[in-house]
């Protein structure tokens, strides 16, 4: 995901759907300097997970204490089970396909068109992006204007999923009154493990205060010492938590545990790892790692993370010669399908690293990239650009009418995010 300098003054942020006249809200987002969220018309329901989904087998624990009420089921998975084949269900084609899609709004300066284009695509998860330095309170205020405008299914509510790039250092997308300074993922890695975990907490406790469900954090990738700051998407902004596996390991553990403690759900990113490459795929095409296998040790943090029920993982848009050289990884059902699924048994949300801007995927059009990653096995269409999803999600609803298999693995990831979605409390039946 492109990287930026931190300045204070820039924030990035989706907002999603409104039955509020667009005027309104946009109105409102100006006054309090954050994003709103992306909406479904009020016929639709939608919203998009990022959570993982109720205890698919082998994906994320239940709800940790405090993010909603799952935990206070008896049967949780049985529970989330129903609850989510009935809300699907109910859900039209155009509806399903708009949960697969998390749109990207400036949390400083909310674009009233980019609100529009999410809100007529019944897109279901938002991203935060840029920079603010609004504070907690400015940002609850905001997401709690755009969470109250989710659409219904058959009487239930789909809670809108609110996610956010927060690692740290260069890469801290909220700041401002209420929020801590975050470290470097380097320096974080420098902190003994049950430091880190208990200021991890303290840091995902400000972003449930600011409404935000999920951070787009931690980094498992690991950049070795002989590339360092050559490694330019990761060591040049000093996001890896160390050089070695054992380290990225376990602090990359210990930053999760710390934000599960606190209710808000992580992303394990950017698998198969980008520590190998030299080139930034946001801003570069063609960027290759000719390092890594199926059975390398730097695939050992997202082993560790998977296994502690880590409920989204983020796919990179290198390609990986050695484990697939013919598709981007983001696009190669190797890569999911077989390792990540397969080999490494993730059951929860595969999200894409942003698929609307990157100059890696700019020589597929939109509506291309939509079909290779969906068809690929991933869940959840990340872009920052929400121009790009009209084109996405009528090329997604095509193929769905043309194949049933296809249409059945829609139905699969929309069910996965709506099972992550019951898991943090964002869906409930009743």
């Amino acid at each position: 995901m492109r990287i930026r300098v931190r300045q204070r003054p820039r924030s990035r942020r989706t907002a999603l759907r409104t039955g509020v006249p667009l005027a309104t809200l946009a109105l409102a987002v100006a006054g309090c300097g954050a994003s709103v969220t992306p909406g479904a018309t009020t016929s639709s329901l939608r919203t998009s997970a990022v959570p993982q989904g109720t205890q698919t087998p082998g994906t994320a624990s239940p709800t940790p204490s405090g993010t909603g009420t799952a935990t206070a089921h008896t049967s949780p998975m049985a529970t989330a089970t129903t609850c989510t084949d009935r809300t699907l269900a109910g859900m039209t084609t155009a509806q399903r396909v708009g949960q697969l899609f998390m749109g990207g709004i400036s949390a400083a300066k909310p674009d009233p068109a980019q609100l529009r284009i999410l809100r007529e695509n019944h897109v279901g998860s938002v991203m935060l992006t840029g920079r603010s330095s609004a504070g907690t309170a400015a940002t609850r205020k905001i997401v709690d204007g755009f969470r109250g405008q989710a659409d219904r299914v058959g009487g239930t509510q789909v809670g809108l999923l609110v996610a956010t790039d927060q690692e740290g250092g260069k890469v801290q997308v909220l700041n401002g009154p209420g929020f801590s300074a975050m470290p470097s993922g380097v320096v974080q890695g420098g902190k003994s493990t049950t430091m880190l975990r208990a200021e991890a907490a303290i840091w995902a406790q400000q972003l449930k205060r600011a409404g935000v469900d999920l951070n787009l954090a931690p980094v498992a990738d690991v950049v070795p010492a002989s590339l360092g700051t050559r490694n330019i998407p990761i060591g040049s902004f000093q996001r890896e938590y160390g050089n070695t596996p054992g380290t990225v390991t376990s602090h990359t553990g210990a930053f999760a545990a710390g934000f599960k403690q606190s209710g808000v759900m992580t992303t394990l990113k950017h698998f198969p790892g980008l520590g190998q490459v030299i080139g930034n795929t946001d801003t570069t095409a063609n960027v290759v790692d000719s390092v890594t296998t199926s059975t390398s040790s730097s695939l050992d943090p997202f082993k560790a993370g998977i296994q502690a029920g880590s409920p989204f993982v983020m796919v990179s848009s290198a390609t990986y010669n050695k484990i697939d050289p013919k598709h981007i990884a983001a696009f190669s059902p190797i890569v999911i399908g077989q390792l990540l699924r397969g080999q490494m048994g993730f059951k929860g949300v595969v999200i894409s690293d942003d698929i609307g801007n990157a100059v890696a995927v700019r020589s597929f059009t939109p509506a291309q990239r939509a079909l290779n990653f969906t068809s690929a096995g991933g869940d959840m269409i990340l872009t920052v650009r929400p121009d790009v999803i009209p084109a996405m999600a009528q090329a997604i609803q095509t193929r769905m009418g043309q194949d049933a298999s296809y249409r059945a693995k829609v139905d699969d990831s929309v069910r996965r995010i709506l099972d992550a979605k019951h898991n943090a409390g964002l869906l409930e039946c009743g």
